[in-house]
This record gives structure tokens, C-alpha cells and sequence, in this order.
């Protein structure tokens, strides 16, 4: 079974646009467990402009799926947050500061040593660990060297070219995909997942453990509602 994990930090942005409390963070997220998702993500970045660090203390309390925190832990305060908190996943993200979204994944070779020392810290607190990293055979094994539990494909490539040629698009996938369960490495996906493309990534990778898809469904659910809308992404992952 592949997880749906609904990553909240859309519903953080239009919060703080406006001021005040509502929407709720910790309503949706509890909302989105009660409508079927399995998994909550939250992706705080130093300017807290969506996500900010005290809401992940909020639902740390309260959320009872899995629990996922992402970002850059090159920032101390972000790697503080995840051993105060201790979620079911951290997913080690390269963000460059001020990048609107995550737009690359880790070279989990040149970044060896850091990455190493990293999941070391993170898994003794026992905290599973995912490292983002591109669609690249050498990148996934780069991260089962340092002892990653994980890895995330990011999954903006795939879904750029999904309309040109979705075979084209998945190809590499396939292959980071088959060598993450070849040195035996989970495996997650997430960046620009929709209604659109979920079903054929999941047909063309059936051993996906999880989703984290946030900005389409958000969407999506401004349309059809978020009960819906976390239905029919459920339904887009069975085979």
C-alpha cells in the first residue's frame, strides 16, 4: 500500500495572509486524518512564511498518522525542531535560502559527510530518515551510504513532461526506484503529484511507500472539498 501523506503548508500560507487563526492548521491536518489521509507533512522554513515552528509543537500533539517533518537541516534551529519534536519521519531537503518551493534534491556524494553525520543524529533519536533526491541511480545509492532509512524522488521532472510523453517522464523514475529497492532503501515521492499523474507513477512504481503531495490537492479541494478530495487521491493509489 502506497501512504497518502497531505502535506498542510498551503493552508499555513492563506493563515498567515490574512492574520489571525483560520483557517485552523491543526483542524485541517486533524480533518485530512479523519477524511482517510495516513500521514501528515509540514515543510517550516526559516522565514516561517507558511508553517511555522510553533505549529509543529501544536500537532505533534495531536496528530495520530504519520507524522512528517521536512526541510533543510543545515539550519540548527530546523534540526533542534525535529529532535524536540521527534515526528515518525524527517525528510532532509536542500532548499536554498528564499527558494519559493524545493526545486532539487540532494548530491547525496558531494554532501556525504554532512548527510552522514545528520541521519546518525536523527536516527539515534529514532526518528526515521528520508533523503530527497533527484531521479539518479548514483544519487539513491549515495544515500543508503549514509544510512538513510528512505529516499524522496522529487518528482517535479516527472510531472513537467507527463503530457509530452508520460513514458519518457517515468523512465528514470523507474530506475532510481528499482535501485532504491535493489540496496534496499523505502521509497517516497512527492513535488507536483496530482489527480493528473498520481495513478500512472503508482502503476509504473507499484512498491511506493508514500505520497506527500500538498499544492494540487489544496487545489483541488478549493473545488470539489478536501473529504473529496483526499478520497480521490486515495483512490488514484490502489492498483
Amino acid at each position: 500500500m502506497t501512504r497518502l501523506s497531505v502535506n498542510i503548508n498551503k493552508i499555513a500560507t492563506l493563515r498567515n495572509s490574512r492574520g489571525g487563526d483560520n483557517p485552523n492548521v491543526l483542524k485541517v491536518a486533524l480533518d485530512c486524518e479523519r477524511f482517510g489521509a495516513q500521514g501528515i507533512t509540514v515543510h517550516p522554513r526559516p522565514d516561517e512564511r507558511h508553517i511555522r515552528y510553533q505549529d509543529v509543537y501544536d500537532l505533534r500533539e495531536f496528530v495520530t498518522t504519520e507524522f512528517n517533518i521536512e526541510g533543510n537541516p543545515s539550519e540548527k534551529k530546523f534540526v533542534e525542531l525535529v529532535l524536540a519534536n521527534k515526528p515518525d519521519q524527517v525528510t532532509l531537503v536542500p532548499d536554498a535560502l528564499g527558494a519559493i518551493t524545493s526545486n532539487a534534491g540532494w548530491d547525496t556524494i558531494t554532501h556525504r559527510s554532512i548527510l552522514t553525520d545528520l541521519v546518525g543524529t536523527f536516527k539515534s533519536a529514532g526518528i526515521r530518515v528520508s533523503v530527497f533526491v533527484d531521479p539518479d541511480e548514483e544519487m539513491v545509492e549515495g544515500a543508503k551510504i549514509c544510512g538513510a532509512d528512505r529516499v524522496e524522488l522529487y518528482t517535479e521532472p516527472f510531472a513537467a513532461g507527463y503530457f509530452d510523453n508520460r513514458q519518457k517522464a517515468v523512465l528514470p523514475f523507474i530506475k532510481a526506484a528499482e535501485k532504491a529497492r535493489e540496496v534496499g532503501l523505502g521509497l517516497n515521492a512527492g513535488h507536483d503529484l496530482s489527480l493528473d499523474n498520481l495513478h500512472f507513477l503508482k502503476q509504473s512504481i507499484p512498491w511506493l511507500d508514500e505520497v506527500s503531495i500538498g499544492h494540487a490537492l489544496i487545489c483541488d479541494a478549493l473545488y470539489i472539498g478536501l473529504e473529496n478530495t483526499i478520497q480521490m487521491y486515495l483512490r488514484e493509489l490502489e492498483l
